[in-house]
């Protein structure tokens, strides 16, 4: 048995511990991987090999003290071998084995240079995913696969597309990656302004994945929103005066100081208004206003993620529900259509003015987006339709609308949420 291995443990518990640490550890052995092979693909490789090996031997043997740096080192081992293989690399070969040399049990150690690089591994993992040889869609989905640990299908939920699109997407975009021999590599000050925003972008399209999971029985993934949050937080320490950087964290710290209310003890969905706000955490609140305070002092205050952040922040700030500034929010939200112009915000804005100056003058908003094409699937749209007729006391049409939303949910949650609202409509 391995030096500081747990003995006696069942085969499930074994199991349930390895998902748990490949769910924590994934990215951080497929970033160190990378730079030692340079190539996205075949790190990912390695490092489902390493997994595949903890699942061989760790049922039998035990669970390693610090299972993170058996899981790294048995990756570096593999990558040894492929390295091998290739004679053009045998230097790397005598830099990785001088690495691993002298420690008496690599499985028990934590390698601190490993462990003091995981910051700049990952981050170089992330724009190696977001790299300009990529088409967009394509940088996201490869970072959402290696980074963010999401199933293929999660990805085709996110961009409403096909599982097999997304995974002939993923498998191009590895190839693209080798092929113009891009390493792993973090961008130079002139490449950043042109990389950044799609890192931006692909960190919180993984915190809202896990903050309103896309697909399944479930309403929230927190792990993810923590992942992301943790890459938020790295991007603020590496780049400080990157105001756009400093909003998106202040949005996420904001966003998920919400997340012990948003379900309920059955884990049923709980929505905004109706959440007890006791449960709000605080830190994560103090931390996103100080972050937002940031992007401000450092000229960020009409960007993209600094408004969205501002709107997080007037829920923050009210102690209850009915203290929300919604005339302050309608505001921020067409301040953001001129910046940012999309349907969705045009349909958030409208349940703004809904709570701030009445439900006719938010449903007049929404009617007008009825026709636009990519609101056509969108369960929000007669979602909220269906909630400002009920306002209006026309039940029978805020029904149909909730069953139509209902009818469009991806998520288990957020269906039976809108059955219960219009059966409560109905009755």
């Amino acid at each position: 048995m391995l030096n500081g291995a747990v003995s006696q443990a069942t085969a499930s518990d074994v199991n349930a511990r390895i998902d748990a640490v490949w769910r924590i550890e994934a990215a951080r052995v497929i970033s160190a991987l990378g730079r030692i092979v340079g190539d996205l693909g075949l790190a990912e490789e390695l490092a489902q090999d390493a997994l595949v090996a903890a699942l061989e031997q760790w049922p039998s043997e035990g669970i390693p003290r610090n299972p993170g740096a058996w899981l790294m080192t048995t990756g570096k081992r593999r990558a040894i071998d492929r390295i091998r293989r290739d004679v053009t690399l045998r230097e790397k070969i005598t830099i990785i084995g001088r690495e691993l040399k002298d420690q008496e049990d690599p499985y028990d150690e934590v390698d601190e240079r490993i462990d003091d690089a995981v910051g700049d591994d990952l981050l170089r993992l992330i724009f190696t995913a977001c790299h300009p040889v990529l088409g967009s869609d394509a940088r996201v989905a490869l970072t959402l696969k290696a980074v963010g640990g999401m199933s293929t299908a999660e990805i085709a939920r996110a961009f409403l597309s096909s599982e097999a699109t997304i995974a002939q997407r993923i498998v191009r975009a590895k190839k693209t990656l080798l092929t113009k021999q891009v390493g792993f590599e973090a961008p130079t000050p002139q490449e950043l302004p042109e990389r950044l925003p799609t890192v931006l972008s692909v960190i919180y399209l993984i915190f809202n994945e896990g903050y309103v999971a896309s697909s399944g029985d479930d309403w929230l993934r927190p792990q993810l929103c923590h992942d992301a949050l943790r890459v938020g937080r790295m991007l603020c320490g590496l780049l400080p005066e990157e105001s756009e950087v400093f909003a998106l964290t202040a949005l996420m710290e904001l966003q998920a100081s919400r997340i012990g209310a948003r379900t309920d003890r059955n884990g049923n969905a709980v929505l905004l208004l109706d959440q007890q706000r006791s449960r709000w955490d605080r830190l994560l609140i103090s931390r996103g206003l100080r972050a937002l305070d940031r992007a401000h002092a450092l000229g960020g205050a009409r960007g993209n993620y600094a408004l969205q952040a501002a709107l997080a922040a007037c829920h923050a700030r009210a102690a209850r529900a009915e203290d929300t500034d919604w005339a302050t929010i309608a505001a921020i939200y067409a301040t953001l259509a001129e910046e940012s112009p999309s349907p969705v915000v045009e349909l958030n804005r409208a349940v703004a003015v809904g709570m701030a100056y009445g439900p006719q003058a938010g449903l007049d908003l929404v009617d007008q987006l009825l026709d636009v094409p990519a609101l056509q699937r969108y369960h929000l749209l007669p979602s909220v339709r269906g909630d400002l007729l009920a306002k209006l006391d026309r039940p029978e049409e805020a029904a149909a609308e909730f069953r139509r939303a209902a009818d469009l949910a991806g998520n288990e949650q957020d269906r039976a949420l809108l059955i219960k609202r219009a059966e409560s409509a109905e009755a």
